[in-house]
């Protein structure tokens, strides 16, 4: 068939027909390379760790597995015509998102160490673009900024416990000393999960740091505890006292083991003095056990309040006797100043003032004797007023206190006036003690005494 040149041109320019160049496969090659790039520009938009909230990018309208395979797709595209190009470019719009449906499983135990979820899941974007050597962190779009403390280093056992348990991903190798392994064990232990104390556990067993036996010990020592524990359900105190003698043999660290053994011996103590002032008591020949009653029972009662009972009804007992204050002392090893407290608050409930005397006299090799408190006399007041001390018991232990300031506190909160009066003149401070003059009764004998001694000329004022 015969054609003008016109027609010929019209022929080669038209759209659909296009004539032979050089620079066809050179322009295909810059179509691929602009698909690619655009498929890298989705790596900005990806969160490494967040499979479960991605969505799928689809290039034909169907499910696929990874932007990888859609990549060499893209490649094995290189050799097609026109009609080849033309579905290249719809695979590089983005104008098609097909979501993928979450998986209903939750996290396997391995997932709580390495992150990721049970085999047979969908990989995610981020998996696919693993073979690569750059990768983004930047949040998801649209998520809130406290959801991406879940890979943060900054989760105490007590949170990563708790968010394990919920199935979310937390790295556990922020926990590498000893005690952090330890105390994430005894969380997980806490909660009462299975599944997170198994995971604890592994974790434990996986690392350098947690030996097989210091484990073992661990685990040893928490079910020898539970073991213990099991004497408070025991009521009648005999059988508790065999059962807690049981638990002296258990392997415990030397410390509980002395604790154990304390405890042993201080329900055995209370045995004793339990049936001995029942029966004094009952009897009522005993002037002390008369005038007081007891209350309640000795039996099972802490080591204070059985020191503070006997301090009450036992003072003056020989030490050789197992109620003998002096004895539960030793026995135990009391500090001084938990003795003094608990000595002192017994007497002066009782208002034995000789004995609160006695308590806090001492004499050195020469025969001299001196006041001394290791609580700080300060502390002796306050229990003495509050077991309602004379006002002269009070002044003679104000007067103790060293600290000017403090002894001017105390003297004038418990109207020591006397105290107060004398210490003004010791600092020759005229105005204080003039101020002071309005603050007792009229007609006094205090404020007689402060009029002598504000017009006594023996006295050099500094103001």
């Amino acid at each position: 068939m015969n054609r003008t040149k016109g027609d010929e041109e019209e022929y080669w320019n038209s759209s659909k027909f296009k004539a032979f160049t050089f620079d066809d496969e050179d322009d295909e090659l810059s179509q691929l390379k602009e698909s690619k790039r655009a498929v890298n520009s989705l790596r900005d938009f990806v969160d490494d760790d967040d499979d479960d909230d991605l969505e799928r990018v689809s290039w034909t309208g169907e499910p696929v597995g990874s932007i990888s395979w859609s990549i060499k797709e893209t490649a094995g595209n290189s050799g097609l015509a026109h009609e080849g190009r033309e579905q290249l470019k719809s695979r590089n719009s983005f104008s098609s998102y097909a979501q993928l449906p979450k998986p209903t499983s939750t996290y396997s135990l391995s997932s709580f160490f390495r992150g990721r979820t049970r085999p047979g899941s969908f990989q995610s974007l981020s998996d696919a673009l693993s073979d690569t050597p750059a990768k983004s962190y930047a949040p998801e779009l649209g998520r809130p900024k406290g959801e991406y403390r879940d890979y943060s280093n900054d989760w105490s056992p007590s949170d990563t416990v708790r968010r394990l348990r919920k199935g979310k991903v937390c790295s556990l190798e922020r926990f590498r000393s000893l005690q952090d392994k330890l105390q994430l064990l005894e969380e997980a232990v806490s909660m009462h999960d299975g599944n997170v104390i198994t995971a604890a556990l592994i974790f434990l067993n996986l690392t350098p740091v947690c030996l097989p036996e210091i484990l073992f010990r661990e685990l040893e020592v928490r079910q020898i505890l539970s073991h213990y524990r099991e004497h408070l359900n025991i009521q009648d105190p005999d059988k508790r006292k065999e059962f807690l003698k049981t638990c002296i043999g258990l392997p415990f660290s030397a410390e509980d083991s002395a604790h154990i053994q304390d405890h042993y011996t201080l329900l055995e103590r209370q045995i004793i003095i339990e049936a001995n002032d029942r029966h004094l008591e009952s009897a009522g020949q005993t002037e002390i056990f008369r005038k007081h009653p007891r209350k309640a029972s000795i039996l099972n009662m802490p080591l204070v309040t059985t020191l503070f009972y006997s301090c009450f009804y036992h003072y003056t007992e020989a030490e050789g006797t197992f109620s003998s204050p002096i004895n539960l002392k030793k026995t135990f090893k009391i500090p001084d100043k938990q003795y003094v407290l608990t000595a002192l608050a017994a007497r002066a409930k009782l208002r034995a003032w000789n004995d609160v005397d006695a308590l806090f006299t001492t004499k050195n090799w020469l025969g001299y004797t001196k006041k001394r408190a290791p609580i700080g006399f300060h502390r002796v007041v306050e229990i003495l007023h509050k077991n309602n001390a004379p006002v002269q018991i009070l002044q003679e232990y104000v007067n103790l206190v060293e600290d000017v300031d403090t002894k001017l506190n105390l003297a004038t909160k418990f109207k020591c006036h006397d105290v107060v009066i004398d210490t003004y003149r010791d600092l020759k401070d005229r105005q204080q003690l003039l101020a002071y003059r309005s603050k007792v009764d009229k007609g006094s004998a205090e404020e007689e005494k402060i009029d002598a001694l504000l017009s006594s000329s023996q006295i050099r004022w500094k103001n």
